[in-house]
């Protein structure tokens, strides 16, 4: 898989004649036992949704990296989220992790499925290695 992803202020992209596909709400890199690497996704997901006011069943879609399918697992066991949800279109596993672009691929991936399905909330979440782990939760505009 591929993804670009095109990042500016609002007024930066009315300048540019650009129509937003969506807004970042929050973000967060939280850390976690580095020997339990794959638990990144775990922690971002609480503070997103803590600091937002939200529960899991308030996000429409799910975009969680695969590098190992023990992240999804240990993921859906500690939130609990309506697995059809998460990656609707097919995960890593599925789709392929290049080095790199992870990232990317899912913004890109939650950004067309918010607009697909008419839905208003993503959540984009991913571990880092060495006990890192990130969350970024969009509203489609």
């Amino acid at each position: 898989g591929a993804g670009a992803v095109l990042m500016m202020t609002a007024q930066k992209a009315a300048d540019l004649g650009l129509k937003p596909l969506a807004k970042i709400v929050d973000s967060c890199l939280v850390g976690s036992d580095p020997e339990f690497m794959l638990t990144g996704p775990i922690f971002a997901t609480e503070k997103i949704l803590k600091d937002n006011g939200m529960k899991i069943n308030d996000i429409d879609l799910v975009e969680i990296n695969e590098a190992f399918a023990s992240v999804v697992l240990a993921w859906e066991k500690e939130t609990n989220p309506d697995m059809e949800r998460v990656n609707p279109n097919g995960g890593a596993i599925a789709l392929g992790h290049p080095l790199g672009g992870t990232g990317a691929i899912l913004m890109t991936k939650a950004l067309h499925e918010l607009h697909r399905t008419d839905t208003e909330h993503a959540l984009v979440t991913m571990c880092c290695g060495g006990g890192l782990g990130t969350g970024t939760l969009l509203r489609r505009l």
